[in-house]
């Protein structure tokens, strides 16, 4: 049955001939997009009931309000159509001109030679979810270095209890999103750290300069003036091949008192046998070896040409100093020397004149046999190309322990191998021969092992998954601990139990969380598993529930009967019919939509997969919502960090590949890093998901900031993307694109579209005067905000993304995708998503639901306009009532302003979320306006059938809840909210 208004976007299906479009629904005297988006056929009459008037607190637009713990004042604005206050400046993008400018500097440390602890640390970033590669720590006394820094880096430091200002120097062994995801939410986080900011060394490959370009979109330069490269640049140019070819030796990066730190970079190269590793040539003659490596380099030279950046890997070797042998006082007495400072300095190294004999007394006088300092390498060997490169690496044979080997002249012997690899490197034979080089070490293996997926690595988030989804399993089906029966799934490691034998020489130990391996002091040497955490089972953590809240038992079975009453009286409750109400259609909040009617459960699911701001915490990641369409596909609406690693928690290691898989499009609200530093991880695993597979580039749509970004990305590694600005999909570009295609339908046949041509070029997503956005009143001292500089737009390039756009929508089962700004920072949108109509059995057509996502803002009114009449409006409540100033000097909304902006605009149902990290668990909400309302929490997965049910559920919530107290993890300001 054909629908009764057209999409907005029905005129890119357009054959050259003809343009089928509506120009009554783009005439002057139609009603807003949006309003028609809220609306069903055009009969409809208004309801004589008034929406509930939004009660917007007044201020004089001159006023001065000073935000909480801020000398300097924010001046503050109202809207000339509606009195709200926000921040002029900071809505302008001018609010960093206001504060002093940071010369973010390095921590230095004394350092202590003679360290008495010293280990090796596994972080176990990723380990559970599979997504991200795991960091490691080298700690001294008054040093810390970090090997990778993937996503999740940050908010696993938080959970146990890291410092991240303790961190000097951040290495990566490789340069991607698998290894650097993390790295724009760390560097942006100690730039916040106190007053005065910090900064980091960060080190890896030539590769870096790349993801340093691609951040300079959204991170100040002062938090990256301390990122250094090293190794030839990568290109295909003969001179770089070349450079590349020569680049064999160590690379000394670090060198003092305590460690010294080199990398040997690895490029990946064609595979070739290699008898230099077989067991039967360890005897090879150092001519034998020349003439293989004089071999090796001739293929590195013919074939570096393809080597391209993002491929470079990185082996890091850090060598401690040697140790002392014990001194000896009879010695030293013998040699004529007191008791005192003298016998410091010879401990230290140090020569000193004897008191009673007229010679000079060295250290190896008095000193016993020096021990050879500890030795531990860190390989990252991603692929067999590399595996063959890695293998003819001159610069390791001091390290290697066989007879043709130099160990007994250079002392270097290996004392501990992690090993960064993955498990399908791991079992390479080639790589195990060649690890039997370094047959007395300690080999930890870091890479993804399948039975770490059952232990989470951030188990405080995992406990409240736990509980929430023994509440309400309906709304939280992720059980936060994943037993092995829930995994079994082909494929999984060989590596079955804690401590494995790769060969017969030596033996490999899998890697747990917070493994340690002592350096020193020497007595200590080897493995410490104390800080390993304890395993908890689920029965336990629910034991603990009952025996803490013994209420919940009752609560578990009352919120079931919300479920089954709700599906007794889904044929009970009123139905709102086509002919009720334009623009305030639910107004009473037991009345159930029409577009609800008979709606299928694989319909839509809206997975709330993080729901604070600003930085990942203990209890909640930054923002991203999945929206599941089912066998139609999937989006995202924004993507901060750990967006993939929450969809792995959701569904399950394979199932999120899945949701990965089936995404088409992903939107994204602003440029603020906590809104979209996840995207790189998941593009880059959907290109890899689909390597093999026909498909087509998944569209991002967002603020041209991004697209720089994404941009300079790209030259790192492929995202496998189309890129549409926001504005193009607004509702006034929509309508001028709208107006082009039907000029271009009624002009001659030898009239093309050209950028050259006056009319195809877009000023701010709009075709002259007549198209300018009407967010604010004409006039207003807000129209001008969004007014910034011009950006033409090639009609060439953005119609056949915006067709792109439509054939998405149509293959998801929606009529429109609508971008609206709102106030918060320069280019900042929040979206509308409207369903197609549907024919029931009956042949009735019902219309499609509406879901509005604000992004970040304070209420507007654009927001209201678009959230009339919605199902779902998912608003960011980032603070409580009473820091209504600190809302408005960083143009965020409070819980009542959000619920507000709902009540008015007549939504079906509201859901708070992006809450502050200083109400870790659940924020401070008025319980009397949350009629129609419920909070978000991580994981929670709404079924829009269960939309009617949904804000019956949070007096239980609340209940689970009911002892925390506000506590404010972040003392530090951190990432843009």
């Amino acid at each position: 049955m054909p629908l009764p208004h057209l999409s907005t976007l029905r005129f890119l299906f357009f054959s050259p001939s003809k343009l089928p479009f509506s120009p009554s629904l783009y005439s002057p005297k139609s009603h807003s997009l949006f309003t028609v988006l809220a609306s069903s056929p055009p009969k409809r009459r208004r309801s004589a009931t008034a929406p509930p008037s939004l009660n917007f607190k007044r201020r004089n637009s001159s006023s001065l309000r000073e935000t909480k713990g801020k000398e300097n004042s924010v001046p503050m604005e109202e809207t000339e159509a509606t009195s709200f206050g926000f921040n002029k400046r900071r809505a302008e993008g001018r609010d960093k001109t206001d504060l002093p400018k940071k010369n973010l500097q390095l921590k230095v440390r004394k350092l202590n030679p003679a360290n008495t602890i010293s280990y090796v640390q596994i972080l176990g970033t990723g380990m559970d979810t599979q997504d991200t590669s795991p960091s490691v720590l080298l700690f001294f006394d008054k040093q810390r270095f970090i090997f990778n820094a993937g996503e999740g880096l940050q908010r696993f430091c938080t959970e146990h209890k890291i410092k991240l200002s303790k961190i000097d120097h951040i290495f990566l062994s490789r340069v991607c999103s698998e290894t650097a995801g993390g790295l724009p939410g760390l560097l942006l986080t100690l730039a916040g750290i106190g007053d005065v900011g910090m900064s980091v060394n960060v080190w890896g490959p030539s590769d870096l300069k790349y993801l340093v370009d691609a951040m300079k979109s959204f991170i100040p330069n002062a938090a990256m003036v301390h990122t250094r490269s090293f190794g030839p640049t990568v290109s295909s140019d003969a001179d770089a091949v070349h450079e590349l070819s020569k680049c064999r030796e160590p690379i000394v990066l670090v060198d003092d008192e305590v460690v010294k730190i080199s990398a040997i970079l690895v490029h990946p190269r064609p595979n070739r046998r290699l008898g230099l590793f077989d067991e039967d040539d360890m005897g090879h003659s150092q001519e034998q070896r020349r003439n293989d490596n004089s071999e090796a380099r001739s293929s590195t030279t013919k074939t570096s040409s393809t080597v391209k950046p993002g491929d470079m890997s990185v082996v890091y070797v850090c060598e401690l100093p040697e140790i002392k042998g014990k001194f000896d006082p009879s010695k030293a007495a013998a040699l004529g020397l007191k008791p005192g400072p003298k016998y410091r300095e010879l401990q230290l190294g140090n020569s000193v004149m004897s008191d009673h004999q007229k010679i000079m007394v060295h250290p190896s006088d008095v000193l016993g046999p020096s021990v050879p300092g500890p030795v531990v390498l860190l390989i990252d060997c991603p692929t067999e190309s590399h595996l063959s490169e890695l293998m003819s690496l001159e610069s390791l044979r001091p390290y290697y322990e066989d007879l043709s080997s130099d160990q007994t002249e250079t002392g270097k012997v290996v004392t501990c191998v992690i090993h960064l690899s993955p498990a399908s490197i791991l079992g390479n034979p080639n790589y195990q021969k060649w690890a039997r080089r370094f047959e007395s070490a300690q080999h930890i293996m870091a890479g993804h092992h399948r039975k770490n997926v059952a232990i989470p690595i951030l188990r405080a988030s995992a406990k409240i998954a736990a509980r929430l989804n023994h509440l309400c399993p309906q709304l939280f089906p992720a059980p936060g601990f994943w037993s092995h029966q829930q995994l079994t799934m082909p494929g999984s490691d060989s590596c079955a139990s804690t401590e494995i034998e790769v060969s017969n020489h030596y033996k490999s130990t899998l890697a747990e969380n917070l493994l340690k391996f002592t350096l020193r002091p020497y007595a200590q040497l080897g493995f410490d598993r104390s800080n390993i955490p304890s395993q908890e089972s689920l029965p336990e953590i629910i034991n603990a529930l009952h025996s803490e809240i013994p209420e919940i038992v009752d609560a578990v079975e009352h919120v079931s009967q919300l479920w089954r009453g709700s599906a007794e009286t889904d044929e009970r409750t009123p139905v709102e019919e086509n002919n009720a109400m334009v623009e305030e259609p639910w107004l009473d909040e037991n009345k159930v939509p029409s577009c609800l009617e008979n709606i299928r459960r694989d319909d839509l699911e809206i997975v709330l997969l993080g729901t604070g701001s600003s930085q990942p915490s203990k209890y909640r990641n930054v923002s991203s919502i999945y929206i599941n369409l089912f066998s139609k596909g999937s989006m995202l609406l924004d993507c901060g960090e750990g967006t993939l690693g929450q969809l792995k928690r959701r569904y399950g290691v394979e199932g999120a590949d899945a949701a990965v898989r089936s995404l088409r499009c992903i939107w994204i609200s602003h440029i603020h890093a906590d809104h979209h530093t996840g995207l790189a991880r998941i593009l880059a695993l959907r290109r890899d998901l689909l390597r093999e597979v026909p498909h087509e580039p998944v569209l991002v749509i967002g603020p041209r900031q991004l697209r720089r970004y994404l941009n300079a990305y790209q030259r790192l590694e492929d995202l496998d993307m189309q890129f549409l600005d926001c504005k193009d999909t607004t509702e006034a570009s929509l309508e001028a694109f709208q107006k082009l295609a039907s000029d271009i339908d009624n002009s001659p046949s030898e009239s093309p579209i050209s950028s050259t041509n006056e009319n195809s070029t877009l000023i701010d997503g709009t075709i002259g005067r007549k198209t300018e956005s009407s967010l604010f009143v004409k006039g207003s001292r807000m129209q001008s905000y969004w007014k910034g500089p011009s950006s033409p737009v090639d009609i060439n390039a953005a119609v056949p993304l915006l067709k792109c756009l439509n054939e998405v929508l149509n293959e998801a089962g929606l009529e429109a995708l609508i971008s609206f700004p709102v106030v918060h920072c320069p280019q900042a949108y929040g979206v509308v998503l409207k369903a197609a109509e549907r024919v029931n059995l009956d042949g009735k057509v019902i219309p499609g639901w509406k879901i509005v996502y604000s992004g970040d803002t304070r209420p507007c009114p654009k927001l209201m306009e678009a959230s009339r009449g919605a199902t779902l409006l998912i608003h960011e409540a980032t603070f409580e009532d009473s820091l209504v100033d600190e809302a408005m000097a960083k143009n965020h909304s409070t819980t009542s302003e959000a619920i507000d902006i709902g009540n008015s605009a007549g939504a079906y149902r509201i859901i708070l979320t992006h809450f502050s990290q200083r109400y870790p668990k659940i924020p401070v909400v008025d319980e009397k306006h949350m009629h129609k309302t419920c909070i978000a929490f991580d994981l929670m997965s709404v079924n829009v059938a269960d939309l009617s049910v949904l804000p019956k559920v949070l007096p239980y919530l609340t209940l689970l809840f009911r002892d925390e107290m506000m506590v404010d993890e972040s003392d530090d300001v951190t990432m843009e909210s």
